[in-house]
């Protein structure tokens, strides 16, 4: 059913090469990018869609990321090998996947009902392991915090409480911050049990998170 090609490699060699010049230097995270098939994710009558660096829409409303986007946010993440990461919106699976070629403790959470079973079955049919949970991702985990890193890839109009509770001292926290439309990624580094430093970086355009801490659509 799932087939990578020769001619798919050196389509995703040229797509590290617009990353790198889009200033991703992590080295983990571009070769993680090198490795998936990220064609996987699309339907055959968009195929060519599938190494451009844009997002796609996936149904249900959703989108696969941008491949630039899931570098960046994944690079931001400053993941170890021995990482506990939760990723909040697993969408396709892509972002995850990503994660899981850096640190095999990844936690994801769907809020959608459709996706999350697509993800699951997908994850099945690749024999990719990640801890997968159908629900309200805005709460967090709070049954299998805290986590070294949390990686939300949905909008969300502030930071919830609940992603800084369940964060590890010294653990990151990757989340876009703003409106409907347009939101500024903020990175979030837990110092101590009562302080957090707080990094806002570029414009991003991401789908809203939905929830009770995210927008209640």
């Amino acid at each position: 059913m799932y087939s990578d090609s020769y001619k798919h490699r050196g389509q995703r060699n040229a797509l590290i090469k617009i990353l790198r010049e889009k200033g991703i230097r992590d080295e983990r995270v571009l070769q993680a990018i090198a490795e998936i098939p990220r064609h996987y994710f699309f339907e055959k009558a968009f195929l060519e869609h599938a190494y451009q660096d844009k997002a796609f829409p996936i149904g249900e409303g959703q989108t696969i990321s941008q491949p630039y986007t899931v570098a960046y946010q994944t690079e931001l993440l400053e993941l170890k090998p021995t990482d506990k990461v939760l990723e909040i919106g697993t969408g396709s699976g892509y972002q995850c996947w990503v994660l899981l070629k850096i640190t095999p403790h990844v936690y994801t959470i769907e809020y959608n009902k459709v996706l999350f079973n697509k993800a699951a079955h997908f994850f099945k049919a690749m024999n990719l392991q990640p801890k997968i949970f159908q629900g309200d991702g805005s709460l967090g985990l709070p049954a299998h915090a805290p986590f070294d890193k949390i990686l939300v890839t949905a909008g969300s109009p502030n930071i919830p409480k609940n992603y800084l509770s369940q964060l590890k001292v010294g653990g990151i926290l990757v989340i876009p911050v703003g409106d409907a439309t347009n939101q500024k990624m903020v990175k979030v580094t837990r110092v101590n049990a009562d302080e957090f430093t707080r990094e806002e970086l570029g414009n991003f355009k991401f789908v809203p998170l939905l929830g009770k801490s995210g927008w209640n659509l």
